[in-house]
C-alpha cells in the first residue's frame, strides 16, 4: 500500500496555508483506533469533525474573537443551530430576539416547539427589562446586534449580566460587528457565532460559520454537537475564509467608512423618511453603539417616504453599481428589499413600511452616492400619482 505519511515529513514552508481534505483518519494501532474518541475535541478521528486546515482555522477565530475555542460549521445558520441545539432541550425556555436571522426564529418557532421547547420572542432593542421574561427553566438568550434588517441595538452587557446571574446561557450573533468592533466574549457571553459567510471571507464566494466560547465544557459539547449532526466544514471553504483574514482589517476599516459617509448623505435626502444606522447619532441605538463598539459596519437600512410598489421598483430596476442580494459583508456593494407585509406580521414592528437594506463595498463612494441619487430619483418619480 501507498504511504502518503512519507509526504508529510518534507520540510516546506509557504505563506498559504495547507488545504488537508479527508474523511477517512488511520491509525497506527488498534488501540489507537478503538480510544479514537478520546482524541476529542482537538484531535482528529474522523473527517467530520475537522482537518488540520480546519483546527488553523478555528485557532485564528479564536485569537480574533478573545477566545479560547472555536467551532467552524458550513454556515452562519448552521453555526446557529448547532449552537442552539447543543444545549436547548424539551422543556427548557428559550428566548429570541424578534429580530434575530429569519432562519433562526424559523427554526426555533416551526422546529424546537415541536421538541417540547418553550420559544419566546423579545423585543429586539431589550436591556434591563428582559429580566421580567426570565422564567426557572430558560434555559438561553439569543441576541443579535443591531437586529437583522430593522437594526435595533440591545444592551447586550446589561443582558449578559442579568443572565449569568440566574444562569443562563447567552449566545451573540456578531457577524455585524465582527470582532474588530465588538468582543462578546469579552463582554461576558458564553458563546459568539459568526457568519464567516460575510466579513470573514469578504468576496462573496464561501458559507461558513464559527462559534467561539471561553468555556471547556462548552467546547467538548459543541464539538460533539458538530460530529452528531454532521456539522462538517468544507477544508477549502477554510481555506478561503483563512485567506480573507488577512484582508479582514482594511476591507473592515474602509467599507465602514464609506458606510458612514453614505448613510450620512442618504439622510439628508427628502424621500428618505429614516436610515437604520447605529452609528449615526440620531439612530434610537446610538448611545449603546457609542458605549461599546468602534466602527460602524458596512451594512444599514433604509425607509422611505410612502410610496405604491411601482416606486421600489423603480428604485431597484435603476441600480447599476449595487447589485441585488441577500447576503452582505462581500467587496461589492449589495441592495435588498424587504416589503412591508414582513414589517407588519413581525412582533415587536419598528415599521409598517418596506425597507431597504444596503451593504457598502469597497468601491468609491462617488459612483455609489451617485448611482443611489438616481434610483431615489426614480422612486420620486414613480410615486407621483
Amino acid at each position: 500500500m501507498n504511504d502518503s505519511r512519507s509526504d508529510f515529513g518534507e520540510q516546506f514552508n509557504s505563506l498559504s496555508p495547507g488545504v488537508f481534505r479527508a474523511s477517512t483518519v488511520v491509525f497506527d494501532s488498534l488501540d489507537d483506533f478503538v480510544n479514537r474518541k478520546q482524541r476529542q475535541p482537538d484531535g482528529y478521528s474522523y473527517g467530520i469533525t475537522g482537518t488540520p486546515t480546519a483546527r488553523r482555522l478555528e485557532r485564528a477565530i479564536a485569537n480574533l474573537e478573545g477566545g479560547k475555542h472555536c467551532i467552524v460549521t458550513p454556515s452562519g445558520q448552521s453555526a446557529l443551530c448547532t449552537a442552539v441545539m447543543g444545549f436547548v432541550r424539551g422543556g427548557d425556555h428559550l428566548l429570541v430576539s424578534a429580530a434575530s436571522y429569519g432562519a433562526l426564529q424559523t427554526f426555533a418557532q416551526q422546529w424546537l416547539r415541536e421538541f417540547g421547547v418553550e420559544v419566546e420572542l423579545y423585543a429586539p432593542d431589550a436591556g434591563k427589562d428582559i429580566a421580567r421574561l426570565f422564567r426557572p427553566n430558560t434555559r438561553m438568550i439569543c441576541l443579535e446586534a443591531p437586529g437583522t434588517v430593522t437594526m435595533e441595538m440591545p444592551d447586550i452587557r446589561a443582558i449578559v449580566a442579568l443572565a449569568r446571574k440566574q444562569s443562563i446561557m447567552t449566545m451573540v450573533d456578531n457577524t455585524w460587528a465582527s470582532p474588530l468592533a465588538f468582543k462578546p466574549l469579552e463582554a461576558g457571553a458564553d458563546l459568539c457565532v459568526e457568519a464567516a459567510t460575510k466579513f470573514f471571507g469578504g468576496h462573496s464566494d464561501v458559507l461558513l460559520g464559527a462559534i467561539s466560547m471561553n468555556d471547556n465544557g462548552y467546547y467538548e459539547t459543541l464539538r460533539q454537537t458538530q460530529s452528531i449532526l454532521g456539522q462538517q466544514a468544507s477544508p477549502e471553504d477554510c481555506f478561503l475564509v483563512l485567506r480573507g483574514l488577512e484582508t479582514l482589517p482594511v476591507r473592515y476599516d474602509t467599507q465602514s467608512r464609506h458606510a458612514l459617509e453614505i448613510a450620512q448623505w442618504l439622510a439628508g435626502q427628502p424621500s428618505v423618511q429614516r436610515v437604520l444606522f447605529p452609528a449615526l447619532p440620531d439612530d434610537a441605538g446610538h448611545a449603546i453603539w457609542k458605549r461599546d463598539y468602534k466602527p460602524g459596519g458596512c451594512l444599514f437600512s433604509l425607509i422611505l417616504q410612502p410610496a405604491p410598489d411601482r416606486a421600489y421598483a423603480a428604485f431597484f430596476d435603476s441600480l447599476r453599481h449595487f447589485a441585488i442580494g441577500a447576503s452582505w459583508g462581500g467587496v461589492h456593494s449589495l441592495a435588498a428589499f424587504y416589503p412591508a407585509t414582513l414589517q407588519k406580521n413581525r412582533p415587536f414592528p419598528l415599521t409598517d413600511q418596506p425597507i431597504i437594506r444596503l451593504s457598502i463595498g469597497l468601491e468609491p463612494t462617488g459612483p455609489l452616492i451617485d448611482d443611489l441619487s438616481n434610483a431615489l430619483a426614480q422612486y420620486e418619480r414613480h410615486a407621483r400619482p
